[in-house]
């Protein structure tokens, strides 16, 4: 039952609100994927989550290691392991917008100093205090990783990603022993991204886009204060179907660089092929990865490509690639240079400075924030460089 749930048509009643949940079932290594691949091959889904693997593994690199063997299961997206009552503690990198892998690092070296710092923050629930404050565990993550492999090669990437796991290995040692705290049980993710990959021109995570030009849709509430000066600036803004009353989705129009390839021409076995590479080379928690495909060329491979790749991964997902959509107002619609012009010619810049129009408490808050930054005196930090205090 639970694998039909968005079978519309032996379940009409959830129509309307099945689209907001995902599901995945915990597969077992060396089960039958047949039926589970055949509802993938309608919606996409299940997904997948081996808990042995993520339980056995760190880095899936051949020999398991069972440091994380209290994990049970892992956040919504996947990307990091999680035991009962734990949280989250992610942190995003671009590794495509440095020239060279020292420049990456001194990114690692502040990613890491902020995960490890945000460890510290008292949690009030006891259980889940105890689990964090025992673990500290970080998901670092690297995101514009097909922008990565289009202007620099893969092999070049497998240097950077190896380098600087070790890096953060070595790092986390030193702020461990500095804040007098346990070393995190694990380091690293790859997470899906999205919005916070927009904002500084980067595919997300491990995806390769849908075309070089695509619309990148967005959903947010009704009432999001700066929803207005978004209509001001000329991007589309259209109501959520399904949701019409308290959600509404921008459209915004995206470029991601000469050279890239779209995801329909990366097979599907490519993508599992990069998955795995990234659980290999960086991940020791999760690689959070959507797999497209074409559901009548590459759908009845899916259960014979997930023979292979249990072994070689901790989570996956599918979505079925369909010129209409596998639901409206999908997250990506690939479009034509043409199309991207004329969306462009009537979006202006935002205003992110101009706080008029919005409600006096976001005004207040936003401006308190600015006068408290203003007059903080940052101990640690000089320039580009953040230094530890010595010890006397």
């Amino acid at each position: 039952e639970f694998l039909t749930l968005k079978n519309y048509e032996a379940n009409p009643h959830r129509a309307e609100y099945g689209w907001t949940s995902n599901n995945s079932v915990f597969a077992e290594v060396g089960m039958d994927y047949v039926l589970a691949s055949e509802n993938i091959q309608k919606n996409g889904e299940p997904g997948f989550a081996w808990l042995d693997n993520m339980q056995s593994f760190s880095r899936m690199r051949g020999r398991p290691d069972h440091r994380d063997h209290k994990v049970k299961g892992g956040n919504p997206c996947l990307e990091q392991s999680l035991e009962s009552m734990e949280l989250c503690c992610l942190v995003e990198t671009f590794p495509n917008h440095h020239e060279d892998l020292e420049d990456f690092k001194k990114t690692l070296d502040m990613a890491i100093l902020y995960a490890k710092t945000v460890t510290l923050i008292t949690v009030h629930w006891p259980a889940t205090r105890e689990v964090m404050y025992r673990n500290r565990r970080i998901g670092c993550s690297v995101s514009g990783i097909a922008q990565f492999i289009t202007s620099k090669g893969l092999h070049t990437l497998q240097k950077w990603l190896e380098a600087g796991y070790f890096h953060l290995f070595q790092e986390d040692r030193k702020i461990s022993k500095f804040f007098k705290v346990p070393n995190s049980v694990k380091l690293t993710s790859v997470k899906p991204s999205g919005t916070i990959s927009l904002l500084c021109g980067a595919t997300p995570g491990v995806h390769y886009p849908e075309s070089r030009f695509y619309i990148r849709r967005v959903r947010m509430a009704k009432n999001f204060p700066m929803l207005q000066k978004l209509k001001e600036a000329g991007y589309t803004v259209e109501p959520a179907v399904g949701s019409e009353e308290s959600t509404v989705v921008v459209e915004v129009p995206v470029d991601v660089g000469n050279g890239i390839r779209g995801v329909a021409e990366v097979s599907m076995w490519e993508q599992l092929c990069l998955a795995a590479f990234m659980q290999r080379h960086w991940a020791d928690n999760q690689v959070s990865a959507t797999v497209t495909f074409d559901p009548e060329k590459e759908g009845p491979q899916i259960a014979h490509a997930l023979q292979y790749f249990q072994y070689q991964l901790k989570g996956i997902s599918f979505l079925p690639r369909h010129d209409f959509g596998a639901f409206p107002q999908m997250p990506y619609e690939a479009i034509d240079e043409e199309k991207y012009k004329k969306e462009l010619a009537h979006i202006t810049a935002l205003p992110f400075a101009d706080t008029d129009g919005l409600p006096p408490r976001t005004r207040s808050t936003i401006q308190d924030q600015e006068d408290t930054t203003h007059k903080m005196e940052d101990a640690f930090c000089d320039g580009d460089k953040c230094i530890m205090p010595t010890r006397k």
